[in-house]
C-alpha cells in the first residue's frame, strides 16, 4: 500500500499559501485587538494624556479659581455690612441715651420752677415757705414715680434685704423681732429697679 509524503511545516512568519489552513487569533486577544508584540498603542488606557483632557483639567481649575473670588468677595462684602450695622447701632443707642436723659431733665423742671416760686415769696411771707417746699417735695416725690421710682417709706412691714438697709437696731418687745419699726431714708424705687434702697431701723429683743 502506497503512503503520500507529508508535506512540511511553513516557518514562522511565513505567508500560507492557497489551499493552507492558517491559525487566526482568538477573538478577544491582545493580538485580535491590533496590538504588536511591544504592547499596547499610544491610546491604550494608562497612557499619556492628550490635549483634550488637559483643556478639562486647566477648564475645572480656572471654575475653582472663580468660586474661591466669589466667596472672598461675599465674605469682605458681610465683614463690611457687619461694620457698618455695629456703627449704626452705636449711633442710635447714643441718641436713645440723650434722648432718655432729656426727658429725665424735662420732667424735673417743674421742680425747679416751684422751688424758685417757693423763694420769691418767702422774703414777703416766711410762713409759706415751709407750704411751698412741702408741695414742691410731693411734686418731685410724684415726678419720681412717674419715672418709674415710687417713694418706699412703710414701717411695721418684715425686714427685706432686697428693699431695706438696716441702719439701726431699736429694743421693742411689743414687735416682732426684725420688723422694720422707723424709716431713716425713704427709698425709690421696686425691687429690681430700685434707684436706692430704705434705710431703716428695725426691732430685736432684749
Amino acid at each position: 500500500m502506497s503512503t503520500q509524503p507529508q508535506q512540511p511545516e511553513p516557518p514562522e512568519g511565513a505567508v500560507a499559501e492557497p489551499g493552507q489552513e492558517q491559525d487566526l487569533p482568538a477573538p478577544g486577544t491582545a493580538e485580535a485587538r491590533g496590538a504588536g508584540p511591544e504592547g499596547p498603542g499610544p491610546d491604550a488606557a494608562g497612557g499619556p494624556a492628550g490635549p483634550g483632557e488637559k483643556a478639562d483639567e486647566k477648564a475645572e481649575h480656572a471654575a475653582a479659581l472663580a468660586e474661591l473670588e466669589e466667596l472672598e468677595d461675599r465674605w469682605r462684602r458681610a465683614l463690611a455690612d457687619l461694620e457698618n450695622l455695629r456703627k449704626r447701632h452705636a449711633r442710635e443707642l447714643e441718641r436713645e441715651r440723650a434722648a432718655e436723659r432729656a426727658r429725665t431733665a424735662a420732667a424735673l423742671l417743674p421742680v425747679i420752677d416751684n422751688l424758685e416760686l417757693a423763694l420769691s415769696h418767702a422774703g414777703a411771707d416766711p410762713g409759706s415757705i415751709v407750704a411751698g417746699v412741702r408741695a414742691v417735695r410731693d411734686q418731685a416725690v410724684d415726678t419720681l414715680a412717674r419715672l418709674g421710682y415710687a417713694r418706699q417709706d412703710e414701717t411695721g412691714v418684715p425686714f427685706d434685704p432686697a428693699r431695706h438697709e438696716v441702719v439701726g437696731v431699736v429694743e421693742d418687745p411689743d414687735v416682732a423681732p426684725g420688723t422694720v419699726v422707723q424709716v431713716l431714708r425713704p427709698g425709690y424705687g421696686e425691687t429690681g429697679n430700685q434707684l436706692r434702697p430704705v434705710a431703716v431701723a428695725v426691732a430685736k429683743r432684749e
